[in-house]
């Protein structure tokens, strides 16, 4: 059973997210919340498998309730979806840094957001390549500083390669294919550099790419 929280400020919002969700069978609506500490606060209680949280809230917005749920060894296994009505814009590029999964748009039809919820409970992350290629295109246009440099070199020239992979938005199926190796095998390096580089999912792996320069927007 995938439980999820669902936080989002418009009770006609989230009542009809929690129709349509209940309605499947390996899926329950654990809690709702209204604004993004309220949400936290139900995230420590129930443990949702997937947080749906909404980018603008009262109280505490959706980025911030994001990096808190993040930094919680806690909630180590709530997988943070956010909601939003604009699709790739500031607010969600901000929400994957703080360590989202990914995003959906609230204008999704119901077969892909279900799809994508099930995506998010197994701990992949929803970034699509073409998702990717608009964060590779956010760096052209407005490159960010660089931060302190993960651990990159823990990592093994195999799982290095995957890592730069998924950075240029492939698929764990096109990983495999370009590596030479079975499905399975990319999965394997892709966890492995995750647990090396302390990055929570695919999502995560791909900002450090950027902000380790072990990948450029130029050599992408």
């Amino acid at each position: 059973m995938i439980r999820v929280l669902l936080v989002d400020d418009q009770p006609l919002i989230r009542s009809g997210f929690r129709a349509f969700l209940d309605l499947e069978e390996d899926i329950k609506v654990v809690a709702e919340a209204a604004d993004g500490q309220e949400g936290l606060e139900l995230a420590r209680e129930h443990m949702p498998d997937i947080a749906l949280i909404d980018i603008q809230m009262p109280v505490m917005d959706g980025i911030e309730a994001t990096r808190s749920i993040a930094a919680d060894p806690a909630l180590t296994g709530v997988h943070v979806v956010i909601l939003t009505n604009y699709g790739l814009d500031e607010y969600v590029f901000d929400a994957l840094r703080a360590g989202a999964a990914g995003f959906l748009v609230k204008d999704i039809v119901p077969e892909d957001f279900l799809h994508a919820v099930r995506v998010a409970a197994r701990g992949d992350a929803l970034l699509a390549p073409s998702i990717t290629r608009k964060l590779i295109n956010r760096y052209v246009s407005q490159p960010l500083p660089s931060t302190t440099e993960p651990a990159l070199e823990e990592l093994t020239s195999r799982e290095r390669e995957a890592v730069v992979l998924i950075a240029q938005g492939l698929s764990n199926d096109e990983i495999a294919d370009r590596m030479v190796i079975s499905p399975l095998t990319a999965k394997t390096h892709i966890n492995r550099a995750m647990t090396k580089l302390h990055a929570r999912d695919r999502a995560q792996l791909v900002i450090l790419a950027y902000e380790s320069r072990l990948v450029t927007p130029h050599n992408s």
